[in-house]
């Protein structure tokens, strides 16, 4: 039982981490490693002062539901954390953690919504920039998508977990 949890929370943990840099990070879409977009800013690399020079994403709807779907999936694991270390100490022995698991599997139904409306919508969110054959999803996208089965896994898990002495 002892391996379990932590095997839960350190899964919990990594995840959490993932989510955060996901949601945080400036690698959504690249285009030859000098130009990037993420949900927040377009940056491209000055080569004259070796610096990152960033400025606020055109704000569409799409965008906007991108970025709310992202913070709210951050928002959840971080409530279900917490709601996990709570009753873990107060709850009663043979309980479930159902709310705990609940949260992480909204997490990860809110982190699947985020990248699927970015998949689908990219030429909508990245308008006015440049060229999109010229460029590719970035490791961030990547790392919302390898968060939405770590996420709903580690929901379920916390579900039929049960509280023992």
């Amino acid at each position: 039982m002892a391996y379990l949890l932590m095997f839960v929370t350190l899964l919990h943990l990594i995840t959490l981490a993932m989510l955060f840099i996901a949601t945080m990070e400036k690698s959504w879409w690249v285009w030859d490693g000098m130009e990037n977009s993420d949900l927040w800013y377009n940056c491209r690399f000055d080569n004259l002062t070796e610096t990152w020079l960033c400025s606020s994403s055109k704000e569409t709807e799409w965008l906007q539901a991108v970025q709310v779907l992202m913070v709210l999936s951050v928002v959840f694991s971080s409530v279900s954390f917490l709601v996990f270390l709570g009753q873990l100490f107060t709850m009663s022995k043979g309980g479930l953690f159902y709310f705990t698991g609940l949260c992480q599997v909204f997490a990860g139904l809110m982190a699947f919504s985020a990248a699927l409306i970015y998949t689908l919508h990219k030429k909508e969110i990245l308008q006015g920039s440049r060229d999109l054959t010229s460029g590719h999803f970035g490791y961030c996208f990547i790392l919302a998508w390898v968060c939405v089965p770590l996420l709903l896994c580690s929901g379920v898990i916390y579900i039929h977990l049960r509280k023992k002495e």
